[in-house]
């Protein structure tokens, strides 16, 4: 980045840390069984997706109410998408390695979104 300066949604490491998210949600998702197709997966699918696209669409809000709003919306999200891992782990869809891999990378975007909170509350 020039200077430092975040110009799009895409600069923003909580975005690009969540997109991650969603890439290896994907990857994983393509190893369930298909009877999962419009259940557990098709939900872990539309939850992930909505953790960086509420992180875009909040990133171009210009009020602070509607930036948390968006960024809060992402959170839930994620939490709900945690809970997906924890019902796919263990029902045996995933191993408890690939499952620590990826919660661990649910909480570093967790961190990250609540750093973006963070980040609206010492602008005001």
């Amino acid at each position: 980045m020039e200077n430092n300066k975040i110009k799009s949604f895409t600069d923003l490491i909580a975005w690009q840390e969540s997109h991650q998210l969603v890439l290896i949600i994907y990857k994983m998702l393509k190893t369930f069984p298909k009877e999962e197709v419009f259940a557990l997966t098709d939900q872990m699918r539309r939850c992930s997706i909505s953790i960086s696209s509420n992180i875009a669409e909040g990133f171009s809000r210009q009020g602070k109410k509607e930036k948390m709003q968006f960024y809060y919306m992402a959170k839930g999200s994620l939490t709900e998408l945690q809970n997906q891992l924890l019902v796919s782990r263990d029902v045996g869809y995933i191993s408890k390695e690939k499952f620590t891999e990826i919660a661990d990378q649910t909480v570093l975007v967790h961190k990250l979104l609540n750093g973006l909170l963070k980040s609206c509350f010492a602008k005001y």
